[in-house]
Order: C-alpha cells, then structure tokens, then sequence
C-alpha cells in the first residue's frame, strides 16, 4: 500500500450520551449478575468468574453473610478496574455524605468504598492528562466522567450499599415495593420527587408576604406588596426574578423570605411574575422581554409620581436587565433607574461553565423537535439539565432515598420550587443558548439589537450591586465577576457563600455562611479576592445599606404607596394566579 494515500484518523474523545449509555450497560450488567449469582448462591453451586464455589458461599438464611458476599464480589470487580487504571491513590480517606453511615465502616464495605473513591479519582485525574484535545472538549469529557463515576457509586445499589440491603432484610423487602411505587409515580409526573406532595403551598406556607397584584399582561404579573413601616425610601424596588423559574424563589417561608424582609426595611417592593409559557406567547423574543421590563419600569414610576426606580435582576433576567439599562441608555432614558443589582447574573458567557456543554448543533436540534408542534420547551427538560449538573446531590441522592430506601423525601421548601418548573417559549430559549451562551453576542456593542435599538454594555453608567456565590455551578463566580468589568458606572461586587440559590437566600436571621468584599481597585478576580475581607452571616445588610445610599430620601406610607390605592387598581391577591399556572 501506498503510505502517502494512508490517512491516520484519531477516534473523538466519548461524548455524554456515550458515557450514560455505559453508565446504563455497567447498570444492566452489575444487575444481571447479581441475579445470577442469587440464583447460583440459593442453589449452592459456583458463580463463573468470581470463585464463589459451594463451599465459599454463605448460606441464604444468614443476612449479614449475603451482604458480605455481595460486596465482595462487588470488590473485586473494582479491584479489577483498579488494575487497569493503574495505581491509584487512598481517595477514600475524604469526606463523602454517601458514606457517612456506620454501616460503610464494615471492612468489606469501606473496602469497596475507599476502591470506589479511588478509581474515581483516577478516572477524573485521567481527563486533565489527555492531550491533544481542546479545552471545549476536555470540558465534555470532565463532565461526562463525573457524571460516569457519580452513576456507578456503590451506594446507588442494592447490593453494594449496606444501609439498603439491611432496609431490605429489616423490612422484608418492603421499602422496595415502596421505592417502586415512588418511581412510577414519578415516571408518571416525568421528574423525580425531591419534595413530598401537599408539604408546601402557595399563600399558604410559602409566597406568604401579603400583596395585590395591580397589572397584568401576556406575559407577566405585577405585584405590589403591602408595606410594614410608617415611612419607606420614595425610590421603589422591582424585582425581575429569571422566567425560568417561580419568581417565590425570593418568597419562600417567611423567615426566608427576601421579599417579607425588604419590605421590612421600609423599601416599596414590586415584583414581576413571569407567565409560564403555553401556545398564547410561544413566539415572544428578546425584544418582548426587554419590553416588559420597561413597561415594568414605567408603570412603576408613574404609579408613584417618582423619577426613577431600583431594580433587581435575577440570573437570566439580570442579564436581560443588562439589555434593558443598556437599552434606555441608547435613548437617553437611564435616568428612569436609580440602580441595578444583579443576583448571579452574566452577560459574558465565554466562562459560563458546565451550561455550556449544552448549546451544540445536537442540543439545539433536540429543541427544536421538542417544540416543533406547541412552539413550547416543557419545563421538566429544563429541570433535568440542571438537576444533571448536581447529579450526585439532585438525582442520585433521591435514587436511593425514595427508590432503595423506600422513604419520601423530607419536606423543604427550596426543593419544592425547584420542582416546579415553568414552561419556556421554545424559540426564545434557542435564542438565548445561541446568540448569548454560544456567540457571547451580548457584550459585542452593536450585535444584537432591541426594537431596532443597537446595545452597548459599555455605556451603562447607572450603580450596580453585583452579587456572586463562591460555589456557583449555574453562573460561575469568573463569569459573574466579568459583568462588572463591562458596565461604565460604579460597581460593588460581593462574594456570598454557598451557591445560585443558598447564596442569594440566606436570610441575616440564620447566621449562615459568609460574604467578601472589597472597597480597593482590582482589575482581576483574584486581585479583588486577595483584598476582600470576610464578614460572617448574610449579605442582606450590606446590599440594604448600599441601595439607602443610591437615594436616602423617604416618604410617609400613604396614597399608592398602599397597594391598590393609586391608580393601578388591585386584580387579585398576591400570589397571582400566573405562579400557580403550571
């Protein structure tokens, strides 16, 4: 043959649909073996491959020996792996919560647990040694490892975790049949439970702070909440929460209420409730988004016969409401904002993280064959992705608490919104991944437009409160830090404790976690974080007292300071019926 007409191709690196699809096959497999080793173990003989002969296996009347056998074989199928890894490390020393019982300290079973950990070190320390691929790529296969390794933990069996298998023996099998009815329930409903059924509801228990709901249009509510002090600051607040979620995120049970909490600051608060999307807004885009919050902002101003308003963006909305500021500032009307706080908001997606690996042609592809009838992304396929991104901690955990344990989840609020998902406008959200997380548009000037207005970040001038959570896996902390290197105006970024959610609801009353600032010039995050000083508890009392020095001036509590005394009369309690809409 030939040589110069020899083409050497490298095989691509395994993408996440290869490694799940071998997630399940090491599944089926782990699982047809078990049953053939209990069908070989109840009727004395041999299992092919692992030694087990008749006079090695425990007798089926002795529990404690079953589990034994078990996690052996188990064992040495891992040590197996470990062979062909090569030399592996004693990862099995840290700290991991899905081997905290006292039943892993078995010497069988910390066997198995430390093999586990170990390999999966080394499985996850092989992706950073490959070379040869892109950064893009390595980030693919990262995330596919530790969703391979997360899915194969012994914990996630019924044979090699011995805090089920003992369930199982104590309770003749009972929390199995028990698990099985919690998995066809939620195969049914298309998402796993992660909080029971009747624990929360809303106006009852959770979006509790009272409220009218005084404008409603297609695509949103507007909530005026009633206030609690005798004088508030005349400069109101709304709130834009990300319409990917339940805006009562902000209004969960009282005492972690952001929403009960400011208007107890003497702030008049309003809060847009985004419509979950059905048929009636399939087609509404950036530009329609972008219009709302004007509209918001408007209505707002002229209620109050004030100039200007704070805002509040949450996630996806803090970076429309960059495109909003940015907006307003091309027609000359920024004045219309005293200031702009952004909770975990980007508008730079180069460093967006692990969201990332989901804007290919394929996953765009699948979005549109999902949407391609109602013009409308089911909220549930939403939900997955993010559950996917926190697999160990939002899906496997509750693989084995509801489906080998047999239990029902503990009652808990934040879980509970997290399971209720909204309804996305389907072309919309193509949109976003692709001009925003793909192209990274939204920082170009002029490259993407509102109503025929080009947008220029740069131009924004109006103060901004910028907050971050240290451990965010939605909005990384590199990426949220870039949204102040954009905006022209002054900035005070924060650094809160934990991540997208617990770090924003961390009310001062729990004494949780931490925050970190800095009043000295930085022109990189980790110029900003070697200056920061740490402060124990909430960040709260430190974005209240920066939104009093934006406009310090106060009125007293009367006329349409009141919901449903101005001249936005009220149209139903708050809630709203829009959050109850699913």
């Amino acid at each position: 043959m030939d040589k110069s007409d020899t083409t050497t191709t490298t095989a691509p690196p395994p993408g996440a649909e290869d490694w799940q699809h071998w997630a399940m096959v090491m599944a089926r497999a782990n699982q047809m073996m078990l049953e053939a080793w209990a069908d070989n173990l109840a009727k004395g003989s041999a299992l092919p491959g692992f030694g087990f002969g008749p006079a090695a296996a425990p007798q089926a009347a002795d529990p404690m020996a079953w589990m034994s056998a078990g996690a052996e074989m188990w064992s040495k199928g891992l040590d197996a792996w470990g062979r062909m890894l090569g030399q592996v490390s004693d990862a099995g020393k840290a700290r991991d919560r899905r081997f905290g019982g006292e039943a892993w300290n078995d010497p069988i079973f910390d066997t198995v647990k430390q093999s586990y950990l170990a390999i999966s070190e080394r499985l996850l320390g092989t992706v950073e040694e490959i070379e040869g691929i892109d950064e893009g790529a390595r980030s693919k296969l990262r995330f596919a490892t530790r969703n391979f390794v997360d899915a194969m933990s012994p914990a996630n069996y019924l044979a090699t975790n011995p805090e089920v298998m003992k369930r199982t023996i104590e309770s003749k099998g009972e929390n199995l049949l028990a698990g099985l009815k919690n998995m066809i329930a939620d195969i049914q409903r298309g998402q796993v439970t992660q909080s029971p059924d009747g624990a929360f509801e809303l106006g009852r228990n959770l979006a509790t702070t009272p409220g009218k709901v005084i404008l409603e249009t297609p695509l949103f509510q507007l909530i005026h909440y009633a206030p609690v002090t005798d004088e508030v600051l005349e400069t109101p607040l709304i709130v834009f929460p990300p319409w990917i979620n339940r805006f009562y995120i902000l209004d969960l049970t009282p005492e972690k209420s952001f929403v009960r909490w400011t208007v107890g600051e003497g702030v008049s608060l309003f809060m847009v409730s985004w419509k979950s999307a059905d048929e009636s807004i399939r087609d509404v885009t950036m530009d329609d988004y972008v219009a709302a919050q004007v509209q918001a902002i408007d209505a707002v101003r002229d209620l109050l016969g004030v100039k200007a308003v704070h805002t509040i963006g949450y996630c996806v909305a803090g970076t429309t409401l960059a495109a909003t500021l940015a907006y307003l500032t091309a027609k000359g009307e920024a004045d219309k904002v005293a200031s702009a706080t952004f909770f975990t908001a980007q508008v730079d997606f180069e460093d967006a993280g692990d969201l990332k690996l989901f804007i290919g042609d394929d996953t765009m592809k699948t979005l549109e064959q999902l949407t391609a009838e109602s013009g409308v992304l089911d909220g549930r396929v939403m939900a997955a992705t993010f559950n996917l991104l926190r697999g160990r901690d939002l899906i496997w955990n509750y693989v084995v608490n509801n489906y080998l344990m047999g239990n029902d989840p503990p009652p808990f609020d934040l879980l509970h919104w997290n399971g209720d998902v909204t309804n996305l406008p389907g072309g919309w959200h193509r949109d976003y991944l692709q001009r925003l997380y793909r192209d990274n548009l939204l920082v170009k000037p002029g490259a993407i437009s509102i109503a025929g207005v080009p947008l220029d970040l740069s131009k924004i001038t109006i103060p901004a409160y910028i907050q971050a959570g240290r451990e965010d896996h939605i909005a990384p902390l590199a990426s949220v830090w870039k949204l102040g290197r954009v905006l022209a105006g002054p900035v005070r970024f924060v650094i809160a404790g934990s991540g997208h959610i617990a770090g924003v609801v961390n009310p001062p009353s729990a004494g949780k976690y931490q925050y970190w600032t800095s009043d000295k010039p930085a022109a990189t995050l980790e110029e900003f974080q070697a200056a920061a000083s740490e402060t124990k508890g909430s960040w709260w009392p430190d974005w209240i007292a920066w939104l009093r020095e934006q406009a310090p001036k106060t009125v007293k509590t009367a006329g349409a300071r009141i919901p449903g005394e101005g001249k936005l009369k009220p149209i139903e309690d708050a809630p709203g019926r829009y959050v109850r809409t699913r």
